[in-house]
C-alpha cells in the first residue's frame, strides 16, 4: 500500500541503534530495515532481537569502515556473503550489502552485490519477507506486493514458485512454516510447486529440516498444516515415520485446555508411532541434542503410576509430555505443570552413620527409603528419618541372621 508507515515499534528504539543507521548513511537512502522485524512490526507482533536486520547500498568493507570511524564494534561474520555484524548495547545488529544470485544449487547461491533494492527484494523467498522501510521515516517499500499479501494473511512466493525451490529447497518447509504461522491460505502455485518438487528435501543436511520442522511444529497453526503436508507427501521422502496427524490435533487441544505452551520435541511425538526405538533412531537422523532426544523417547512410553511420583522419576517435562500424549485426565498435568520436586533429604552417609556398610547395602536402603518417601507424597525430613532408620534396622537384622 503505497505511503505505509511502519508503526514506532519497540524495536526501532534499541540503544544504538539510530546512531548506527546514521553512521551507515540513512539520511542518503543507503540503509533500511528489512525482513522479519518489517513484517512482525506491520503485524503488530512483537519483533525479537534476532528479526532486526539492516540492508544497505555500502559494501561489506565500506560497512567495517564506516563502523569503525562511528567508534562501533564490527565483526565480518559472513563478509563473503556481505554480512557485517554491529555490536550494540542492546545486542548484536547484522547489516548485509544488497545481493543479487549468480547462481544456486538448492542449497546454497553464490551472490554478488548490488545497489538496486528491488534486485535484493527479487531474490528472497516469500512477498511478505521482501519489505523495507526508511529508520528515520518508518516509509515501507513494497517491491512485489507484501503488504496486500500480509494483510490477507496470504504466503506467496516472489516469481516463479518452482524458480525459488530450485534456488533454496529448504523454502518448501519455510513455505508450510510461515503458512502456519502467519497465513490464512496458500498461493496455489506455490503449493503445487511444494509438492512436486517435495523430493528436492533430500538434499538438504538433516540439521536444516530439524530446524524448520521443529519451529513448524509450535507455530499458530500448525496442526492444519501439518495435515495439509501430509495429505500432500510434503515430509514423506525425508521422514517417512510421519504418517499420520490425528493425535497431534488431540495433543494439541489438550495443551489449550490444560494451559500448557506446546513444545517442539512433544509435538514431534505425537507424529511418530508409540515406538521408542523408532523415536530414537528418528532423533539420531534429525541430529537432535542428547536432552532432546531423550525427551523424545521417553515421550513415546505410556504414563505409569500417579503424576507426581511419574515427574519426580522422569522429570516434569516428559511426564507433562506423557500425560498429554494419553488419555490421562487434564486435572494430572495441572496437578504437576511448574512443580519443582523435592529432593530427597538423606544421604549415604546418613545411613553408613547408621551403622550399614559402604556399598550396595547402602545403595538399597537409600533406593528403598526413596521409594517409601515417594509413596507416602514425599513427606518432611523427620518422617524420613524416621524411614531410614526402620529400613536401617531391617538390614541389620537381615545382615545378622545370614
Amino acid at each position: 500500500m503505497d505511503g505505509l508507515i511502519l508503526p514506532d515499534a519497540p524495536f526501532r528504539k534499541r540503544i544504538g541503534l539510530a546512531e548506527l543507521c546514521e553512521a551507515l548513511g540513512v539520511a542518503q537512502g543507503m540503509t533500511r530495515f528489512v525482513g522479519g522485524a518489517v513484517r512482525d512490526a506491520l503485524l503488530g507482533n512483537e519483533v525479537t532481537e534476532a528479526d532486526v536486520d539492516i540492508a544497505t547500498r555500502h559494501a561489506p568493507e565500506a560497512v567495517m569502515d564506516l563502523l569503525r570511524q562511528a567508534g562501533i564494534r564490527a565483526v565480518p561474520t559472513g563478509i563473503e556473503h556481505g554480512t557485517i555484524t554491529a555490536v550494540l548495547a542492546s545486542g548484536p545488529i547484522e547489516i548485509t550489502t544488497l545481493r543479487r544470485d549468480v547462481s544456486t544449487d538448492g542449497r546454497r547461491a553464490t551472490v554478488a552485490f548490488t545497489d538496486d533494492w528491488r534486485a535484493d527484494a527479487a531474490r528472497r523467498d516469500f512477498t511478505m519477507n521482501a519489505l523495507y522501510a526508511d529508520p528515520l521515516t518508518g516509509a515501507i517499500f513494497d517491491y512485489f506486493g507484501g503488504v496486500a499479501d500480509l494483510e490477507a494473511r496470504h504466503v506467496r512466493f516472489i516469481g516463479d514458485p518452482v524458480q525459488r525451490i530450485a534456488e533454496d529447497h529448504l523454502r518448501i518447509l519455510r513455505f508450510f512454516r510461515f503458512l502456519a504461522r502467519f497465513g490464512d491460505r496458500a498461493d496455489p502455485a506455490g503449493l503445487d510447486a511444494c509438492t512436486a518438487r517435495a523430493k528436492d528435501l533430500m538434499a538438504l543436511s538433516r540439521e536444516r529440516i530439524r530446524d524448520e520442522l521443529l519451529k513448524l511444529l509450535v507455530a499458530r497453526d500448525a496442526v492444519r498444516v501439518v495435515a495439509l503436508m501430509l495429505d500432500r507427501g510434503i515430509l514423506l521422502p525425508v521422514l517417512p515415520e510421519i504418517v499420520a496427524p490425528d493425535l497431534l490435533a488431540h495433543l494439541a487441544a489438550r495443551e489449550a485446555e490444560a494451559g500448557i505452551a506446546p513444545h517442539p520435541i512433544r509435538r514431534l511425538s505425537a507424529l511418530l508411532p508409540r515406538d521408542a526405538g523408532l523415536a530414537d533412531q528418528l532423533g539420531a537422523r534429525l541430529k537432535l541434542s542428547n536432552a532432546e532426544r531423550k525427551r523424545l523417547v521417553t515421550a513415546a512410553a505410556a504414563p505409569e503410576g500417579a503424576a507426581m511420583p511419574l515427574a519426580y522419576r522422569l522429570g516434569v517435562d516428559s511426564a507433562v509430555d506423557q500425560l498429554l500424549l494419553s488419555e490421562r485426565p487434564i486435572a494430572e498435568v495441572i496437578e504437576i505443570a511448574g512443580w519443582q520436586p523435592p529432593r530427597l533429604p538423606l544421604s549415604g552417609g546418613a545411613l553408613v552413620a547408621r551403622g550399614l556398610a559402604k556399598g550396595p547395602d547402602v545403595a538399597r536402603a537409600l533406593r528403598a527409603v526413596e521409594d517409601r518417601w515417594i509413596a507416602e507424597g514425599f513427606p518432611d525430613a523427620a518422617r524420613v528419618n524416621a524411614l531410614a532408620d526402620e529400613i536401617v534396622a531391617q538390614a541389620l537384622r537381615a545382615a545378622s541372621k545370614a
